[in-house]
């Protein structure tokens, strides 16, 4: 994540129908501090994926390259 990268207003973000996005403090890296993401898509949502060209590849991003077969 970029350095000195501020959060975005709430007037600059905009509700996209069938998508909800909410965050929660699970502790994973540090305390106090919203650390997991959780996305849930309406059923039958079309969605798409830009992944990286890199060789080598994180784990998450195969995953994700592998559910949108």
């Amino acid at each position: 994540m970029p350095v000195n990268l501020s959060a975005p207003l709430p007037s600059d973000l905009h509700a996209v129908p069938g998508v909800r996005i909410g965050v929660a403090e699970a502790g994973i890296r540090k305390a106090n501090r919203k650390d997991l993401t959780v996305v849930q898509i309406d059923e039958g949502a079309s969605v798409a994926g830009v992944f990286t060209l890199n060789r080598f590849c994180a784990a998450p991003v195969q995953l994700c390259r592998e559910h949108l077969k």
